[in-house]
């Protein structure tokens, strides 16, 4: 009898998130409300020390509309990873900015400070670092970076719900940062995203921006977007947010089984301060990363992920003859291994078994 397939990543839902959505479609009130409000009080008191947030109806939307908030547009230029969803970059360019893309290093996938700062001009407004797989970019070094050149600096935390940096909770280290909510991330909405500042002026220009321009109705302000989350969303977010901190001590105890237990590949480093909520348990492999793949799923029916095996600046979106070398390793280099709260200890041995096996006969 063959063995259950292990997928990379399995989104939970349970009865409690069924039985909140029951509740909102009870009451009548679907669109932006009260749960929408309750969820952004929650998020903010459990994951960001109080600061504040807004929720959106998608994670894109909350890098999109941060960006126009804090004053990104036409003629800047704002520094991200080339090595990410291309949607970090994505939310630049729709600001009519231009997105400049940096190296990262490779011991945590993040950017690297100092190919940032090789790449600051006249034009640069801002410094946008990925919490790549779950741990967080070096913002210490990016902080420095922002304050000798007069810039600011923005966090994409799509991956990062609970992660921590010296104490600090990323979310809080930027003008404003974003978190998805996307099903397969840490925490879910079923889809939307959370967006955190400790600017007033930012907050009340998202607030206006996600909601085409208004506080009040018919009252437009500025010309906005239609990127409100509903509350039959946000209901399902309430639930999950009582849930990420246990599912998230899961993650790391599935981190340190591998990190005591696979040989012949390397395993993510941690930074000293830092704290991985592991989105993502990304693994590199010596040689044939698709092969890997191939055979731990053909072989021993477990998922991989493989995650940018083409940097943005090659994508056709944006094709940019950049010099990144340490993105384009990564990119045909690295692969994901379940770690999500679903795995029982058998799965755990299973992946590591497939893993050595397939890391010892070479794939």
């Amino acid at each position: 009898m063959s063995k259950d397939f292990i997928p990379a990543a399995k989104p939970i839902v349970g009865d409690a998130e069924r039985e909140a959505v029951d509740a909102v479609l009870r009451s009548g009130m679907l669109a932006q409300g009260a749960e929408v409000a309750a969820f952004e009080q929650e998020f903010s008191d459990v994951l960001l020390d109080g600061r504040s947030t807004v929720a959106v109806n998608s994670g894109t939307a909350g890098l999109h509309l941060g960006l126009l908030a804090a004053g990104v547009g036409p003629g800047d230029e704002v520094i991200v990873p080339s090595f990410t969803f291309a949607a970090t970059a994505n939310a630049v360019a729709l600001t009519g900015a231009t997105p400049v893309f940096a190296d990262i290093e490779l011991a945590h996938y993040c950017l690297d400070p100092e190919h940032v700062a090789s790449v600051i001009t006249e034009r640069t407004k801002g410094i946008m670092p990925v919490h790549l797989y779950g741990h967080p970019a070096n913002m210490p070094a990016f902080r420095q970076l922002a304050e000798k050149h007069g810039l600011a600096l923005y966090e994409d935390a799509a991956q990062a719900h609970g992660a921590t940096l010296d104490g600090a909770p990323v979310g809080t280290f930027g003008t404003f940062a974003m978190f998805s909510l996307y099903p397969t991330k840490n925490m879910t909405s079923g889809e939307g995203g959370m967006v955190s500042t400790g600017d007033s002026e930012v907050e009340r220009l998202l607030r206006l921006l996600r909601n085409q321009g208004m506080q009040r109705q018919y009252e437009n302000e500025v010309v906005g977007f239609n990127a409100r989350m509903t509350n039959l969303h946000a209901a399902i977010g309430r639930v999950q947010l009582t849930k990420v901190g246990d599912w998230t001590r899961t993650r790391q105890a599935n981190a340190r089984f591998f990190d005591k237990n696979l040989d012949g590949v390397g395993v993510p480093a941690v930074a000293d301060g830092a704290v991985h909520v592991y989105h993502q348990y990304t693994i590199t492999v010596p040689e044939d990363r698709d092969g890997f793949v191939a055979a731990l799923k053909d072989e021993h029916q477990v998922g991989a992920g493989v995650y940018y095996p083409i940097p943005n600046h090659r994508l056709p979106s944006f094709a940019r003859a950049e010099d990144l070398p340490n993105t384009e390793q990564a990119a045909r280099s690295v692969l994901s291994l379940p770690v999500h709260p679903s795995l029982d200890d058998e799965d755990l041995e299973r992946i590591v078994t497939a893993v050595n096996t397939v890391a010892k006969a070479g794939a």
